[in-house]
């Protein structure tokens, strides 16, 4: 799958990645947008990660091209982490450090000045609800403070490019919450992030754009609500009655409908073949609710979800 690369931040073309003799990536082209938030979601052992250790200079024997801003990341990789700030899915801190004094050694070794340094700690601590622990070991801290203090350190030194390996792992849902709004507010200042996830829900209400991974291949990438759009299923119109209007007959001899499924006394769905025609299909079943003096109270045509659109294109594994 190819896009238009103008104004892109990231650009992956035709890359392909081997362990051996399993094929981790397979000739992926996708693009990512200057301030966007792409949503990176795929089953595990997709090749998510790879693709994240790709972008950010840990592995450079690949096949294809990575571009950051029009420049090849095996050129750039001494300079990329200026730019980047990178949350991987495992990343280790000594258990004995405390929190401030672990984001004080980061911010040291990404060239943060010193007398800057203890005002940034502290604002990246409020900006991730960590400032009542600045002072606790990391081995008091349970798994989402932990998750929290590992998006504190890829923040510390105001990167453009937030690149997050399943950020929301372990969190409780007031956290999850929390982190969300963090991402979007780092959206709305203009960085660009890279965010994946094997869990649907974690990039459905935030993410500009999706790509979609399985077995090492991009099987889609769009915008939610043009994912939705074209996905090629049958489409489901919802009809709801008014009260006390009486039953409408034969709808489901309406050319183009599959079935009609009765909701409730008010309500039901009428369920089109894929090959109908819909604008044909609605006339029709419009016609023969006036023509019975049936009351509607809703006309809808209902969307496929983004769930079944993750649902075709990664076999049925879906959270």
């Amino acid at each position: 799958m190819t896009e238009n690369s103008d104004g892109a931040f990231i650009e992956f073309k035709n890359v392909s990645k081997n362990y051996k003799n399993i094929r981790a990536l397979e000739n992926i082209s996708f693009m990512v947008e200057k301030g966007d938030i792409f949503g990176y979601i795929g089953p595990n052992g997709s090749g998510k990660t790879t693709t994240i250790k790709i972008i950010v200079g840990l592995i450079q024997d690949f096949e294809g091209e990575v571009l950051i801003r029009s420049k090849r990341v095996r050129k750039i990789r001494k300079d990329i982490h200026k730019i980047l700030g990178y949350l991987p899915q495992e990343a280790g801190f000594q258990r004995w450090r405390t929190v401030s004094g672990i984001l004080n050694t980061f911010g040291m070794l990404s060239g943060l000045p010193r007398n800057t340094l203890k005002k940034r700690i502290q604002d990246i601590l409020e900006l991730v609800g960590l400032e009542d622990v600045k002072n606790k070991k990391i081995t008091h801290l349970s798994g989402g403070m932990v998750q929290k203090l590992r998006l504190a350190q890829a923040l510390l030194h105001k990167p453009e490019l937030l690149i997050l390996d399943e950020p929301l792992s372990g969190l409780d849902p007031t956290s999850r919450y929390q982190v969300k709004k963090i991402i979007k507010e780092l959206a709305d200042e203009g960085k660009t992030i890279f965010l994946s996830s094997h869990i649907l829900s974690d990039v459905q209400n935030i993410a500009t754009r999706i790509g979609i991974l399985n077995h090492g291949k991009i099987m889609k990438v769009g915008r939610p609500k043009d994912l939705q759009r074209d996905f090629k299923v049958g489409n489901d119109l919802e009809i709801i009655f008014s009260e006390g209007s009486k039953q409408c007959n034969d709808l489901d001899k309406v050319p183009g409908v599959e079935s009609i499924e009765i909701i409730n006394t008010n309500k039901l769905i009428a369920h089109l073949s894929p090959n109908s025609n819909i604008d044909e299909c609605i006339n029709t079943i419009l016609a023969k609710i006036l023509e019975q003096k049936c009351y509607i109270r809703n006309f809808n045509l209902l969307e496929p979800s983004l769930e079944e659109v993750y649902l075709k294109y990664v076999g049925g594994n879906i959270k």
